[in-house]
């Protein structure tokens, strides 16, 4: 008979139904190095086995069977050798990056745990940090080299870095995932939201390698409040790690003719400040990018970022000092043409070419942190970006796990973006119930970015409500707020199209307003009386009424129409027409350009004159 404490009773029980993250105390701990783009690295994308855990089996955790499981430690069977009831080396593959629902019929619903392998190949330099990044993990992430547990990350749609120096070995070598995106109250989005749960490893995996001394982040903004750029002053810091106070930074702009020196305080920080006579400002008319590089040490990074200030003066939003109207469209990072979770640099072409062919100056990156080309291709554009954690309809306020993983979200958001200069806007959340306890969940969010980033603005997406034909944007929320986004779905979930020119907007608090989400659903092809819902005919009937509507708000600083394209969402069940798509799309999710498409086009066009 084995004995076992209560307490491994416990444990045990637990472990059949909690998530693992959930059973750990102390998590391996993660970094973010930014710029990863530009470092040299070694692709672990591709094929890695697989095996569906939805007993969650994979753990190991009876003592007594370890031998069993244990997935983590990679066994093989072996006919005449000891029990072992899996096998990577026998199981089928997944392609990396990608969603797992969009690649096996058998996981297009699947939601819960599910374990990766892939062996690799290694030879480390002396006087190195090897560190596996993965561009996302859809939800919950725990990372194994050569049996070893090397890191934790919870968060489906930012990036994080693992260390592996001490555990990666010469010559042969092998990582295991364990990848859980299992609804849950206590995570950040909660167990329901409009888009489908792509599970996964969802971004490209690969292996980077740093010098013993180096630099894992940086910043450098253009300083507001100057009145041209004629006298720029550029402003930011360099971080390192491993190296001692008083280590030189060298910082420079070959296009300004630019090199500045700077050292290390005791925290690893080389601030600069210094002037950038001739600076032509990064703007949507001219995207103008600046290669700069950073030198630490045996440590080199580059980059292309651009230069420009955003702020808000009374209800104006202000780009390098001057108003600026926000041409926009919200969008899902979801593939084009073949669904799933968008990640190729063809995925992100696709989505940021059609908002550039409606002539938009701006997009919402709806409801998470997207995909990091998606960022750098909207700087090279001239397409300014709303950016977005999923802090999405009615989250646990009260739970601190869960303000944490919103924090935690929104850290990662920001450290990654804000050398981006197409982010002008960091978003709280979108659509939450007004609530006393939202409102100082937020609040710190809200504080959070503030301290962050303190030059870009804040902002959410909150839903409208009308009194009778009256909207009143005085939403709580909007105390914390830069910038006000409001929801509004006139035509399609609240009245008739012929009614939308009625309705009328007021803003007591006296800040810039975007209407951040308005549409209908259309099926590609359907044809009908602009009367009937679903037909492309509607659909384009309620954005000519809209802009009726929009053009009467004297406080209107920017738009973004949902959506930019279809997107996968299991709450829309409609037979022959949904077919689990939401079908607000202007583009059908086939590349089929809709009707309303057209009309926003020429409406953005005739704006730009």
């Amino acid at each position: 008979m084995v004995r076992m404490c209560r307490r491994s009773v416990l444990r045990l029980l637990l472990s059949a139904a909690l998530p693992f993250f959930a059973l750990t105390s102390q998590s391996q701990q993660t970094t973010l190095l930014v710029d990863i783009d530009n470092r040299p690295q070694t692709s672990l994308n591709g094929p890695w086995h697989y095996i569906p855990d939805p007993v969650r089996d994979g753990w190991g955790s009876n003592p007594d069977h370890a031998s069993l499981n244990g997935y983590a430690k990679n066994a093989h069977y072996v006919p005449g050798g000891p029990l072992v009831q899996y096998d990577f080396a026998r199981s089928p593959t997944l392609d990396i990056p990608g969603d797992w629902n969009s690649q096996k019929d058998s996981l297009f619903y699947y939601e819960g745990l599910l374990w990766y392998q892939r062996d690799f190949t290694w030879h480390p330099k002396p006087r190195t940090h090897v560190f596996v990044h993965f561009g996302s993990a859809n939800y919950a992430a725990h990372i194994f080299v050569n049996d070893a547990h090397v890191c934790d990350h919870e968060g489906g749609f930012t990036p994080f870095d693992c260390e592996i120096t001490d555990t990666v070995k010469d010559g042969d070598n092998f990582i295991v995932a364990a990848v859980d995106n299992q609804r849950a109250v206590e995570r950040v989005p909660t167990v329901k939201f409009d888009w489908w749960n792509y599970g996964g490893i969802t971004r490209p995996v690969s292996l980077v390698e740093v010098p013993e001394s180096y630099i894992d982040d940086y910043s450098l903004q253009l300083k507001r409040g100057l009145p041209n750029s004629d006298h720029a002053q550029l402003e930011g810091y360099v971080h390192l790690v491993g190296a001692g106070p008083g280590t030189r930074v060298t910082f420079s702009i070959p296009g300004l003719h630019i090199e500045k020196d700077a050292v290390t305080d005791t925290n690893g920080r080389a601030e600069f400040s210094f002037a950038a006579p001739g600076l032509e400002l990064w703007s949507p008319e001219r995207p103008r990018l600046y290669e700069i590089s950073l030198h630490a040490g045996s440590d080199e990074l580059k980059d292309d970022i651009g230069f420009r200030t955003i702020e808000v003066q009374g209800d104006q939003i202000l780009l390098n000092g001057k108003p600026v109207f926000l041409r926009g469209v919200s969008f899902h990072d979801e593939a084009p043409f073949r669904s799933g979770r968008s990640w190729s640099d063809k995925d992100a072409e696709s989505l940021l070419g059609w908002a550039h062919e409606l002539h938009c100056n701006f997009v919402r990156m709806a409801h998470y942190p997207h995909a990091e080309n998606e960022y750098r291709l909207a700087d090279k554009l001239g397409i300014m970006v709303w950016s977005e954690i999923p802090v999405y309809w009615g989250i646990d306020w009260t739970d601190p796990h869960t303000l944490d993983g919103a924090k935690q979200q929104l850290h990662e958001m920001i450290r990654r973006g804000h050398n981006h200069a197409s982010v002008i806007l960091w978003s709280m959340s979108n659509e939450t119930p007004e609530s006393p306890e939202r409102d100082a969940f937020i609040h710190q969010l809200a504080q959070q970015a503030r301290s962050e980033d303190p030059t870009r603005l804040v902002t959410s997406a909150i839903v409208t409500h009308f009194e009778g034909t009256t909207a009143t944007l005085d939403d709580p929320l909007g105390q914390d707020l830069d910038v006000l986004g409001y929801n509004e779905y006139l035509g399609w979930y609240q009245g008739k199209p012929a009614d939308i020119p009625n309705y009328t907007w007021q803003n007591p608090l006296g800040k810039p307003v975007i209407i951040s989400e308005f549409g209908a659903g259309a099926k590609a092809g359907l044809h009908g009386p602009d009367t009937e819902m679903f037909t492309e005919e509607y659909q384009d009937n309620v954005f000519r009424q809209q802009f009726q509507m929009l053009g009467k708000i004297p406080f209107l600083r920017g738009m973004t129409p949902w959506v930019l394209m279809d997107f996968r969402s299991p709450m829309r069940q409609l037979p022959g027409i949904q077919d689990d798509y939401n079908r607000k799309g202007l583009v059908s999710d086939k590349g089929e350009k809709k009707k309303a498409f057209f009309t926003l086009q020429d409406y953005y066009a005739h704006m730009q004159q």
